[in-house]
């Protein structure tokens, strides 16, 4: 390949991150006119308001407490006759049966998710479970073992072999229908809150969601606070769920070691501490019981939980009540 054919190669892949520096140089106009958006209306999402955090009317939790943590396993079942789903080693070809990755994500059910359970329940804490509706056929005995910790429980989906990715509005409201249905049926309580699967929504999901009384949602990460999203009918309150901390990009897509997430956790927690000494937070943690799950990373959970508990202004909370406190905080919202 020549010089020139290096520069266009670089040029093209460094366009859409560093703009249009040099394009009359490069040659790459008609490029640049799509990366640019000229060719198309700008379209935003329409579902919030713009709000700058250091405007807004300050509050604190209950007990005048200043970060909220939120713990959110997202306990998940997989079709074994197909690839598609996460996995700790890699499938090019999508050969079925994964056994690799189908063993892998089943030993969170069998053991990882009980690993997670004593590390919380050891440290007092109650979880927020991003729950996959399957796992209540497939996995009674676990439900019951979480309904006795009195966990709370987000819809998520039926399984995560399939999202709402391209469904049609009647068919994506049966499925939500379906779900949260099998949800309140095996656990006396419908669920107030939603998880898409791999946060996969749908231009309708939270109209849908809304219409079927789902009061909250962790798919949309703009902020550090709750904050109202826009929808049809009812009221829906979006929550962070925090995908920077999350185990499977730094676990599983970075590589990263059992303290290098310790220590991204904690600067996650000691920065939005400090934030909150202005303006009140909220810090979810998203686990995985087949990621955060193993005997060789349970620690640094555990570590991550004490060291947190140790510090002043600190609540530990179900998204549900974190969602109750901030509307009783803002009810003008």
């Amino acid at each position: 390949m020549s010089t020139n054919d290096d520069r266009r190669k670089f040029l093209r892949s460094s366009l859409l991150l560093g703009g249009a520096a040099g394009l009359s140089a490069s040659g790459l106009t008609s490029v640049a006119a799509f990366a640019q958006g000229l060719q198309k209306p700008f379209r935003r999402s329409g579902r919030y308001d713009d709000s700058v955090i250091h405007e807004r009317k300050r509050f604190t939790w209950p007990g005048g407490k200043r970060l909220a943590v939120w713990i959110a396993p997202n306990v998940e079942v997989w079709n074994y006759d197909t690839a598609f789903g996460v996995g700790i080693s890699p499938n090019p070809g999508n050969l079925v049966p994964d056994v690799i990755n189908y063993g892998w994500r089943e030993y969170g059910m069998r053991v990882g998710l009980w690993r997670i359970a004593d590390a919380l329940d050891k440290a007092g804490l109650k979880a927020s479970v991003a729950l996959n509706a399957k796992v209540c056929d497939e996995h009674p005995k676990a439900i019951e073992e979480m309904k006795k910790r009195g966990w709370e429980f987000m819809g998520h989906g039926m399984t995560n072999s399939e999202s709402l990715a391209n469904l049609p509005p009647d068919k994506e409201r049966e499925v939500i229908r379906t779900v949260l249905g099998t949800i309140e049926k095996a656990t006396g309580k419908k669920p107030r809150g939603w998880l898409g699967v791999g946060l996969t929504q749908t231009h309708n999901t939270l109209d849908i969601l809304a219409e079927e009384g789902v009061t909250y949602c962790g798919d949309w990460n703009i902020d550090d606070q709750p904050y109202p999203m826009k929808v049809k009918s009812g009221r829906m309150t979006g929550v962070p769920y925090c995908m920077e901390i999350n185990d499977i990009p730094l676990y599983i897509r970075k590589g990263y070691t059992g303290d290098m997430y310790y220590r991204s956790v904690m600067d996650q927690f000691e920065q939005l501490l400090a934030d909150s000494r202005q303006h009140s937070r909220v810090m979810g943690i998203p686990l995985h019981p087949m990621i955060s799950g193993q005997p060789l990373r349970i620690k640094y959970l555990q570590r991550a939980l004490a060291d947190m508990a140790k510090r002043n202004g600190v609540w530990f909370a179900t998204a549900g009540e974190i969602v109750d406190a901030w509307q009783k905080a803002n009810p003008q919202v």
